[in-house]
């Protein structure tokens, strides 16, 4: 077997949790092992914490140490992302340590069925102040991001790829470094 990654290392994109399920799917199926979706997100949880999430790849809500999955309604096909990696490569133990959880006011099941318009006020990555502190250039990109028309920007999971959500018809001009991995998905 060969993998040939071209997602950023240490982006916070899940590239290495989701190549670890997608592996063991492959396994499965391969060699016709009969493993349950269960059984997989068993495996798979021994792997890593967020690697039960890319057996399912749905939208979903994680609790527990991240197996404990309940799949969430969510279309955001009436939108594109701009995603802007700047080349930090942020180890989830760094990002870990500087983290300080905090309770929401609202559920994120909750806050995700709100309009989008919403989420900046109420939808929070908690890595993204521990990272902030030690890398400007990050939190730079997020207000980047919303200065040019973004209706939500956020740090992808640990950093250091931040992602913004537009509407379709918006032209946004974003100049980054020229060492930046910038990405536009229309879904």
């Amino acid at each position: 077997m060969h993998l040939h990654k071209v997602i950023p290392l240490g982006g916070g994109l899940g590239g290495g949790s989701a190549d670890a399920a997608f592996t063991l799917k492959l396994m499965n199926e391969k060699f016709s092992l009969g493993l349950s979706v269960e059984k997989l997100i068993l495996y798979a949880l021994q792997i890593g914490s967020d690697c039960p999430f890319f057996i399912i790849n749905k939208p979903a809500y994680a609790t527990g140490r991240g197996e404990q999955l309940e799949q969430v309604q969510l279309d955001l096909s009436a939108f594109k992302f701009i995603v802007v990696n700047p080349g930090i490569a942020i180890s989830t133990s760094e990002a870990f340590r500087g983290i300080k959880p905090s309770l929401p006011r609202q559920s994120i099941r909750v806050v995700i069925q709100q309009p989008i318009t919403t989420w900046k006020q109420e939808l929070v990555n908690d890595f993204e102040k521990g990272i902030f502190n030690q890398y400007s250039e990050i939190e730079a990109i997020k207000n980047k991001l919303y200065d040019n028309g973004a209706l939500y920007a956020s740090m992808s999971g640990s950093g250091s790829t931040v992602f913004g959500i537009y509407e379709k018809e918006i032209k946004a001009n974003i100049d980054f470094p020229s060492h930046y991995v910038i990405k536009v998905l229309n879904s």
